[in-house]
């Protein structure tokens, strides 16, 4: 198995740099079930963060990208179940990913709750602290 870094990931993804982009594709192309590329969910909070800063893209964008990366089949993604269900809420509410994120894997930790200052984290499922 290999890890891969966020660079690699957006390289692959927005096909930016005719040089990286190339090398990621080629790594992208050599995984298989034999050798199975590794995406740490920290990768996937700054693919998100790399694509609304570098290419302003929208939610809608964001959750083509996310999903179709969560469905490569050589590709694990850590705690996968996780960024679905976090995906699944940033798509319908105005709450950032990261905050959707959060109030997951504090439901997974067996969280009573996740209190927060951010009022758009509300809508993920958070509570404000008052």
């Amino acid at each position: 198995m290999t890890g891969i870094d966020t660079n690699i990931i957006a390289r692959y993804i927005m096909q930016d740099d005719p040089v990286q982009s190339a090398a990621a594709n080629r790594l992208f192309e050599s995984f298989s079930k034999e050798n199975l590329g590794f995406v740490p969910v920290i990768c996937i909070i700054e693919l998100v963060w790399v694509l609304r800063t570098a290419r302003k893209a929208k939610p809608p964008e964001i959750v083509r990208v996310l999903e179709t990366l969560l469905r490569v089949e050589d590709l694990i993604v850590e705690r996968a179940d996780l960024i679905w269900q976090a995906l699944r809420t940033f798509a319908r509410t105005n709450a950032d990913f990261a905050d959707c994120l959060i109030q997951r894997f504090s439901h997974a930790a067996s969280c009573n709750e996740t209190l927060t200052f951010d009022r758009k984290a509300v809508s993920a499922g958070m509570k404000l602290l008052n």
